[in-house]
């Protein structure tokens, strides 16, 4: 059986929140949430009738795909993440609905029974945010963010404020920089780092701990993740599909492309496989010197990527904002941790760094920018051209 999927503009999200609701319980059609106010209709298209919502995903760095979710996939992991926040609440919606974080803070509302408190659309203000988190009514109060919107409302005391009438804070989307780690665990708020991706109905591992349900294993150093949240599958793209949901030991695994190490009942992610570079001869992985980079005083918001070098071939490009460590005090701070090979050749100073509407920074556009900052440069090279906003 199939049922009609239709175009929702997310930047509505309670209306959002009416037709998801329709779409979980099986009375209206699927929906793909979109940021448009307007989506263009195109051609009716049906899917399984299980699946309740196809996330249209861009990623920072990869291919376009659509993800199909089913509506037991999306409520399980509701579930799960209520569970693993003894109780269920009203939240505050701080990301765009047509991401799968932002969706899940509406069908964990939706599974409440409640009304979440909706920040305007666009670039995120944290007075905005501090605002909307005292009309919270419900017993218990949830939101969800990305490192750089909780970095931004620690910069202020109204800040944090807001951040302590919360129950439980996710933070996703991107790895967390340790400073700000140990800023929260300081402050005793009650963090959640959560892990997943829309192809797991969002968040599934929180501090390193599978949720209810969820199964992890680690093959030839990649995380697998399997249980009843994971998705059906990449819509109209059946080969991709099979490739990265594959089945064995009696379970549907969804391979995530990352690096990782599961013991003791704790996850631990160190990286992207696809985020390696060879230079000099030697691998080098950017995740692990970004984490270091990340580390250092007025770095946290840095991002490392793959730079051009007439000799070693590629080697780690340090972007930043902010900060003002040289370049030999960070390379000499990664070299420590990592090896002499994983030594950053460079540093973009940014006025911004261009970022995405989910607030992860966009790689494919640092890269561009510094592709463009490294013709003919070394070592510490200024902003080239202006960088995309920050939201």
């Amino acid at each position: 059986m199939t049922r009609m999927l239709v175009r929702v503009p997310a930047t509505r999200p309670l209306d959002l929140m009416v037709e998801l609701r329709r779409a979980l319980d099986l009375s209206g059609p699927a929906v793909t949430p979109v940021p448009e106010e307007e989506p263009s209709a195109g051609e009716p298209e049906e899917v399984p009738q299980p699946v309740g919502v196809v996330i249209e995903t861009s990623g920072s760095t990869g291919v376009p795909k659509r993800v199909a979710l089913t509506c037991n996939a999306l409520l399980a992991s509701a579930a799960a993440s209520a569970t693993a926040l003894d109780g269920q609440g009203q939240w505050l919606l701080a990301l765009p609905a047509h991401y799968i974080a932002g969706l899940q803070v509406l069908v964990r509302s939706i599974a409440a029974g409640t009304v979440p408190v909706v920040l305007p659309p666009g670039r995120f203000d944290p007075a905005a945010f501090v605002e909307a988190s005292r009309t919270l009514s419900g017993e218990l109060h949830y939101t969800s963010l990305v490192p750089l919107q909780l970095a931004r409302l620690l910069d202020s005391r109204a800040g944090l404020m807001a951040l302590r009438r919360f129950d439980g804070i996710l933070v996703g989307g991107q790895a967390t920089p340790p400073q700000l780690l140990r800023r929260t665990e300081q402050l005793g708020l009650p963090i959640f780092r959560t892990y997943g991706s829309s192809e797991t109905a969002g968040g599934c591992v929180y501090n390193g701990v599978p949720l209810p349900g969820v199964h992890v294993r680690v093959v030839d150093g990649e995380v697998e993740l399997a249980g009843p949240m994971l998705a059906e599958g990449y819509l109209g793209d059946e080969e991709l599909t099979e490739r990265i949901f594959p089945v064995a030991d009696g379970f549907r695994w969804y391979r995530t492309g990352d690096l990782g190490e599961f013991s003791d009942g704790v996850l631990r992610v160190t990286g992207r496989a696809d985020n390696v570079i060879n230079s000099g001869g030697v691998n080098v992985s950017l995740d692990r010197v970004e984490h270091v980079v990340r580390g250092l005083p007025d770095l946290t918001e840095s991002v490392v990527v793959a730079g051009p070098h007439r000799d070693w071939g590629e080697v780690p490009v340090v972007v930043t904002a902010s900060g003002h460590p040289s370049l030999s005090e960070i390379a000499d701070a990664v070299a420590e941790s990592l090896g002499k090979p994983a030594r950053p050749a460079h540093i973009v100073r940014l006025d911004e760094l261009p970022l995405l509407p989910s607030g992860k920074p966009d790689r494919l556009a640092i890269v561009a920018i510094v592709a463009v900052a490294l013709q003919g440069e070394s070592g510490d090279v200024p902003a080239v051209g202006p960088a995309a906003p920050r939201v």
